[in-house]
């Protein structure tokens, strides 16, 4: 068997957990009940952010707050400042895929 399964979270509980770093693409996968997020920050590399249940709000930079609903796949730049809120009343959760993995920025 060549192939490697890597398990991640289910639930509804908080959740943010690296599942891969590596140099060519780093993914995490996160699981946030409503009214949580992640902290401001900047990104560490470009950053796909595929939406797989409830709701994201991002305030990328100095833009406007933009929503996206689960079946989106949201692209950010390298450097971008990153505001992310789960501001729905459901539960959301998303794979974040950076490629180049941060790892290969430094």
């Amino acid at each position: 068997m060549i192939e490697i399964a890597i398990p991640f979270s289910q639930g509804d509980e908080k959740v943010i957990e690296r599942v891969i770093d590596e140099m060519a693409v780093g993914i995490n996968h996160m699981i946030l009940p409503q009214g949580t997020g992640l902290p401001v920050h900047n990104a560490n590399a470009p950053v796909y952010m595929v939406v797989a249940r409830g709701q994201i709000t991002l305030v990328l930079d100095d833009q406007e707050a933009h929503t996206y609903t689960a079946g989106n796949i949201v692209t950010i730049p390298y450097q971008t400042r990153m505001d992310v809120q789960n501001t729905g009343e459901a539960v959301t959760e998303l794979f974040v895929v950076k490629a180049p993995g941060p790892r290969s920025m430094t």
